[in-house]
């Protein structure tokens, strides 16, 4: 079975370019004078990079030595700072109310409801009142769903692909708005890529405010 130390070292695993919605998303977080941002699942560091670059005060963590270390790197190269601990996101090891803000981009689908409904809890524990949270749901309607190793409802291991090995957990609306009732919720957004005009990856993208 394949881990994420050994996905990391392949190529696809080591994008550069930050998605759209972070872009976004900092942004918004310039306007409302959010510094402090958590990186959930921050992989070979792409969104660190950016985060760090666009002035913030980032922390970066991974399960993954191996990811930390490509983050390490690439913050190097690019002169920049930012603090980086491995860590399992179902026990962010930082106290009640730490952070401004918090993504989690490609990352908490990657494991059972369980561990997914404790890791939005934690980001909702480690966040502030007032602090804002970019999470992505896988959606069930990703071509994907339903393939690989059944381990629980609605949860695969994949079998093929570049990331054979992995679970993944794909959810419906009304699982996403469950898993993250106890925040405002201010967007929730269902996007959907087409690739080669025959199959098609979709998830959630939803923008969250802790009361």
């Amino acid at each position: 079975m394949s881990t994420w130390n050994e996905l990391l070292k392949k190529e696809e695993f080591q994008r550069q370019e930050p998605t759209w919605a972070v872009i976004r998303f900092a942004k918004l977080l310039k306007e409302k004078g959010l510094r402090k941002v958590l990186d959930l699942g921050c992989g070979a560091g792409r969104h660190l990079v950016f985060l760090a670059k666009e002035g913030f005060e980032v922390i970066g963590l991974d399960s993954s030595p191996v990811a930390l270390e490509f983050s390490r790197e690439r913050l190097e190269e690019e002169g920049l700072k930012a603090e980086l601990v491995q860590a399992d996101m179902t026990k962010i090891p930082y106290p009640d109310s730490f952070f401004d803000a918090a993504i989690a981009i490609a990352a908490i689908y990657h494991g059972t409801l369980s561990k997914m409904r404790q890791a939005v809890s934690e980001i909702y524990r480690v966040l502030r009142p007032g602090g804002w949270t970019l999470i992505e749901f896988k959606s069930k309607r990703s071509y994907r769903y339903g393939k690989g190793r059944k381990i629980e409802p609605d949860t695969f291991i994949a079998e093929t692909g570049g990331d054979a090995g992995i679970p993944h957990h794909y959810s419906d609306r009304e699982e996403v708005e469950q898993l993250t009732g106890e925040f405002i919720l201010h967007e929730l957004n269902h996007m959907e890529q087409i690739f080669e005009g025959v199959y098609h990856s979709a998830l959630w993208e939803v923008w969250l405010e802790k009361p």
